[in-house]
């Protein structure tokens, strides 16, 4: 399944992965690299931009096979987060989002807007029944998205991401 642009609005666009983006993505991560290591487990392993670009490459590949599907945030034509379905299971029709914005670009209605759209896109493109989001108990901001678009929130589930050496319970919302 190739992957197209998809226009949010005038300043928001999701488009697919390309190695080329992996100079600018690199440089957001660097950048944002203690912020985004908080609830993210591979900032830790990319370390120059060759993992990025791998990344990348395997994002495309995962999007044209149907394994996952994966976008760019851009922001004014900026790279400034990603969003996907990294988990499909396509044998019950089932995915989840993950997701993650740069802070400099928080605040912006940009993540809000980029998981309307994504969820649109599961429903309509790969015909998903159910859409699940996962965040971690502490991670206030991550959690306020699925509350705002009406997910349902299904429960806690004890010790279920592992991140930084730590487990953490996670929210469930469907």
């Amino acid at each position: 399944m190739k992957s197209k642009s998809l226009k949010i609005t005038n300043d928001i666009c999701l488009v697919p992965p390309h190695p080329e983006m992996a100079e600018e993505m690199f440089r957001i991560i660097d950048e944002d690299r203690e912020y985004l290591r908080e609830w993210l487990p591979f900032v830790d392993g990319t370390k120059v931009v060759e993992d990025t670009r791998n990344y990348l490459k395997s994002a495309a590949q995962w999007n044209i096979g149907g394994q996952q599907w994966n976008v760019v945030i851009r922001y004014k034509n900026h790279i400034c987060g990603c969003i996907g379905y990294p988990r499909l299971d396509k044998q019950n029709n089932r995915g989840e989002i993950g997701y993650w914005l740069s802070e400099k670009y928080q605040g912006k209605g940009i993540m809000i807007r980029s998981c309307e759209r994504a969820v649109r896109y599961g429903f309509e493109h790969l015909d998903l029944n159910r859409i699940e989001i996962r965040v971690a108990t502490p991670n206030v901001k991550s959690i306020a998205i699925p509350r705002k678009l009406g997910f349902e929130e299904e429960g806690v589930q004890r010790e279920a991401i592992f991140l930084n050496g730590r487990y953490y319970d996670a929210l469930a919302f469907s």
